[in-house]
């Protein structure tokens, strides 16, 4: 099994907050959606033999195309590719693009299921007014409780995004978020902390004094209480970032976690075949131009096995199931197995992280994971106190 990722590098307006690679113009559209069409084609086989589980459109924002123009890619995923029968496909989408109307009895959360898409990931951020307008969102608070009135009449698998540690925010603010997306029934969060990118908006504007530095207590405590509402109300911390009630974690992005091969099409997307990863040149009118030649405009990186040791460790102990002890044994071999041992001391020490005996699994997460640690495994895990710190963690434990 596999994942098809479509970059969609088209925004309405730039979020203070957002390095992710985009244009505010719609000019190159068309071209753009031709040369999507066209990678697909040229690059069908390298998953040859694969069959494609699940396809995701990100961006950018997915949301500003037609429904025609996305049916048209995902025609060509199907005609280039082996698709097993109802596969999850993602659509990314911002508010104010889905309470518009595209027919004269027909809602926009009508005309996608008509096309295939079963999933919705919507940009919410904030319920509140004063949060988006500091992260200059495209959307008002109105239309984030009114998209989600109307979309979860016509979805059941929903996900929103939810931003804490915004400055200044209290935690009862943060509380009400939280309470908001529960009330609309909502089976999937993903939330992240509020963070500085170099060269965005938000960087400028803090170096300049404008806007308040972030407060890493608060946003501490703000994961801590996202951690404890959530399982309150039955979601599951399949992932640092992602909380899903059983049956509705997110199929696409499980797969990167698990290191399936996935292949990115567009600019500035990303591949990964277990031996390589690729990335497209992040720039719209070079990828167009590329590929109207029938060239990639990738560059390519092969990974050694210290490097896919690292990325196993960085995924893993991000996610519910956790580093297999056993897997890095056979995969990679005992001195690798000795120096996770080795390394994790000090961070089991400090309660950061654990080691568990996986002698069973609930049924709800067994059957989701039936490929992850085998039962009767040891594996490395991040204890509550370890998740907020689990990137500096992982980096510690890697082989250089």
């Amino acid at each position: 099994m596999s994942a098809i990722y479509i970059h969609i590098p088209f925004c309405k307006q730039a979020c203070y907050y957002c390095d992710f690679h985009f244009s505010t113009s719609l000019k190159k559209k068309d071209e753009l959606i031709n040369a999507l069409i066209n990678e697909l084609e040229l690059r069908k086989e390298e998953l040859q033999n694969q069959t494609i589980e699940t396809i995701y459109f990100g961006g950018g924002t997915p949301s500003l195309l037609t429904n025609e123009e996305l049916e048209l890619l995902i025609e060509a995923v199907y005609n280039n590719y082996q698709v097993i029968h109802n596969p999850e496909i993602t659509l990314e989408a911002n508010p104010d693009d889905l309470l518009s109307v595209r027919a004269e009895s027909r809602t926009i959360f009508e005309d996608y299921r008509s096309i295939g898409i079963n999933r919705l990931s919507i940009g919410i951020q904030s319920f509140f007014e004063d949060d988006l307008q500091s992260m200059n969102r495209a959307h008002n608070a109105n239309e984030a409780r009114t998209c989600l009135e109307e979309a979860t009449h016509h979805f059941d698998n929903i996900t929103i995004d939810l931003i804490y540690g915004i400055p200044n925010m209290s935690l009862e603010k943060w509380h009400k978020n939280l309470q908001i997306a529960f009330n609309f029934g909502i089976n999937h969060i993903s939330s992240y902390a509020l963070t500085v990118e170099p060269k965005t908006a938000l960087d400028s504007f803090i170096k300049k004094g404008t806007y308040p530095p972030i407060d890493e207590e608060l946003a501490l405590e703000h994961f801590n209480h996202l951690i404890t509402e959530t399982e309150k109300q039955g979601f599951v911390q399949y992932e640092i970032s992602n909380f899903g009630k059983p049956g509705y974690f997110s199929k696409h992005n499980t797969s990167y976690w698990q290191g399936k091969p996935y292949l990115g099409i567009g600019p500035s997307a990303h591949s990964f075949n277990k031996n390589q990863r690729s990335w497209n040149v992040a720039n719209n009118t070079k990828y167009i131009k590329s590929i109207q030649q029938n060239e990639l405009p990738s560059t390519v990186e092969t990974l050694t096995k210290k490097d896919r040791f690292n990325e196993y460790i960085m995924t893993g102990l991000r996610t519910v199931w956790g580093v297999s002890i056993t897997k890095i044994e056979e995969d990679f071999g005992p001195e690798f197995k000795e120096h996770l041992l080795t390394a994790s001391k000090e961070f089991i020490n400090q309660k950061l992280l654990v080691i568990v005996n996986e002698v069973k699994q609930s049924h709800s997460l067994e059957k989701i994971t039936s490929s992850q640690a085998p039962r009767n495994d040891e594996t490395v895990k991040a204890t509550q106190k370890g998740k907020f710190l689990i990137d500096g963690i992982s980096s510690s434990l890697f082989l250089l």
